[in-house]
């Protein structure tokens, strides 16, 4: 499949807003006035480092919103692909830069396939407010999560 840039409906990018002062800094991350849907609300949250050069993902979820937050201290070049079939972006690719250069929230539906990969030199943070709970309630249902990181010939491509 070959995708076209453009924005993906339902995924969502805000600028994470830095409130600077004398003792250093604060962002609020997440905002349930924010959200653009109430059925997105996070039921849990993780917190990741990712080493300079390497890529999580490709991989998308059936029905897990991720609402990833990237603000530093590296930047991540996040890459997302719309493969929902019938939704009016199905086909399209959106690539966005961010982390402490560029602070921001980003919203992704189920359905959208994302990687990120950490394009600077410095170890990256990435917060993560899910609306599902990894394998479910006490852990004891399937991992919602379909990977394409080694499919031969995929079309879901950081590098590019």
């Amino acid at each position: 499949m070959e995708f076209k840039k453009g924005g993906i409906k339902g995924v969502v990018i805000r600028p994470l807003k830095k409130h600077v002062d004398e003792r250093g800094w604060l962002s609020e991350l997440f905002r349930s006035d924010d959200l653009p849907e109430k059925a997105l609300m996070p039921v849990m949250s993780y917190v990741s480092v990712t080493n300079p050069g390497i890529t999580r993902g490709p991989h998308e979820h059936v029905e897990q919103t991720d609402y990833f937050c990237f603000f530093g201290p590296s930047n991540f070049k996040l890459c997302l692909w719309d493969a929902r079939p019938g939704s009016e972006t199905y086909g399209c690719r959106q690539v966005v830069f961010a982390g402490v250069d560029n602070p921001c929230a980003a919203v992704v539906p189920p359905g959208v396939v994302h990687a990120y990969k950490n394009i600077g030199a410095k170890d990256g943070v990435v917060l993560n407010f899910p609306n599902r709970l990894f394998m479910g309630e006490a852990k004891r249902s399937a991992v919602d999560e379909i990977r394409h990181e080694d499919a031969v010939n995929s079309p879901y491509r950081v590098d590019e």
